[in-house]
């Protein structure tokens, strides 16, 4: 009685699936289901080109990407700090123009550095001072799982919209050197406000270099060698 039961549950089942898949068909061919497609890889990464400069355009906008070297403030004497406050508020003065300021944090892997430090180590005959490398690595093993050591790119990405152009400039070779010209003469105002804030600017101007930044972001795995 049992199997019995369990067959006809079973045939009521399959007949039942075999209805929703009809139904199915019945749908997609009457266009009454639409399935979405997904996106591929280049669409869902928001901008279209990057110029051989490393200027990247989005529609019709047009980005440029800046890297900045810190400074220390803290190690400032009190006369320095003020200099460097006075340049930075000449700085905000003088950018009459969109910029972003964006900071990029990434966990610092030391596990090369523990590896050197303890290598140097077994190789020190000088029982005392085995001893010594030893705790430090320790130490800072135990300071960088504490503290979550990281380290930090700071960047700042100029926009120029080419909606502020006027009407008639409908050419876009005219319109493209009027955007580049525009970005160009705010990082040169950019690395004149912060250079006295001692600073470093580097222009991010190669479509490689580019590429590099914003893999850094896009790939979280992606190691970004020093751009100089």
């Amino acid at each position: 009685m049992f199997f019995t039961f369990f067959y006809f549950y079973s045939i009521k089942k399959i007949i039942f699936f075999i209805l929703i898949i009809k139904n199915i068909k019945i749908y997609l061919k009457k266009g009454d289901i639409n399935i979405k497609k997904e996106k591929t890889t280049q669409e869902w990464i928001p901008f279209d080109r990057i110029l051989e400069n490393g200027i990247i355009v989005n529609k019709n906008e047009y980005i440029k990407i800046l890297k900045i070297i810190p400074i220390n403030y803290d190690l400032k004497s009190n006369l320095e700090k003020e200099a460097i406050l006075n340049s930075y508020k000449l700085f905000l003065k003088t950018c009459d123009f969109n910029i972003q300021i964006v900071i990029q944090s990434k966990k610092e892997n030391l596990s090369k550095h523990f590896l050197n430090l303890k290598q140097i180590s077994e190789k020190e005959e000088n029982k005392k001072i085995r001893n010594i490398s030893e705790k430090y690595i320790e130490f800072i093993k135990d300071k960088n799982e504490a503290n979550k050591s990281s380290s930090k790119n700071f960047f700042i990405i100029i926009k120029y919209s080419l909606d502020i152009l006027k009407k008639e400039q409908s050419d876009v070779k005219i319109n493209e050197n009027i955007a580049i010209n525009f970005l160009n003469e705010s990082y040169f105002k950019i690395k004149e406000s912060l250079s006295r804030c001692g600073n470093i600017i580097y222009d991010i101007n190669s479509k490689k270099e580019s590429e590099k930044v914003l893999n850094s972001f896009f790939n979280p795995k992606f190691k970004e060698k020093n751009i100089n």
